[in-house]
């Protein structure tokens, strides 16, 4: 058995798969640092999930290397679904001093914090930056198409096989836990904040 994205912090058990998700969330702040936004909001998929953990530190990294205090009004934790980022997202855009971009721990979360910032009649990117995970074809299909960070989900099931027939023939694994990186791939829902 080879497990793939592990849900629980219990790596250790089973050789695993999973995507570099503290460097995703890393990469995912940065990008919006770099474009200076300074207030972001963090909404994550299921907190006991490793993928989501690791996210999440990834981000707290970013801004403390940025020199930006850590504030837990701008962290959420989301469901990973759409109605998830309805709800959570709109809590953040809700603050007296709103986030002007929000990361989301999946895209079809993401898509509801799009509906969220509409409902409040703010437009993204102009008024709110939106940043997702995955790359699910969805981020294409939405207006405007969505900034992800890409999860090499096709690498990973193809790297999780070739353990899982090495393991079936009484082969060794090199590495019983592997990640593979994740990818920045920038479309139309980041922009500089509104001066």
């Amino acid at each position: 058995m080879v497990m793939i994205d592990p849900l629980g912090v219990d790596t250790e058990s089973f050789p695993n798969m999973s995507a570099t998700d503290w460097d995703a969330g890393r990469d995912a702040t940065e990008h919006l640092l770099s474009l200076g936004h300074r207030r972001i909001g963090f909404v994550t998929g299921p907190i006991d999930q490793a993928c989501h953990q690791d996210r999440l530190d990834g981000y707290f990294s970013a801004l403390g290397r940025a020199g930006i205090q850590q504030d837990p009004d701008l962290v959420r934790v989301g469901d990973s679904l759409v109605d998830g980022g309805v709800a959570r997202g709109g809590e953040l855009l809700d603050l007296d001093a709103s986030p002007t971009a929000i990361i989301s721990g999946s895209d079809e979360q993401a898509y509801g914090v799009y509906q969220a910032a509409r409902a409040r009649g703010l437009s993204i990117p102009h008024d709110l930056s939106v940043v997702g995970f995955d790359d699910v074809e969805l981020c294409q299909w939405v207006t405007p198409q969505l900034t992800t960070m890409r999860q090499p989900l096709e690498g990973m099931a193809t790297e999780a096989t070739r353990m899982a027939i090495a393991i079936s023939r009484g082969h060794g694994v090199a590495n019983s836990r592997v990640q593979l990186a994740s990818e920045l791939v920038v479309r139309e829902s980041t922009a500089p904040p509104r001066k």
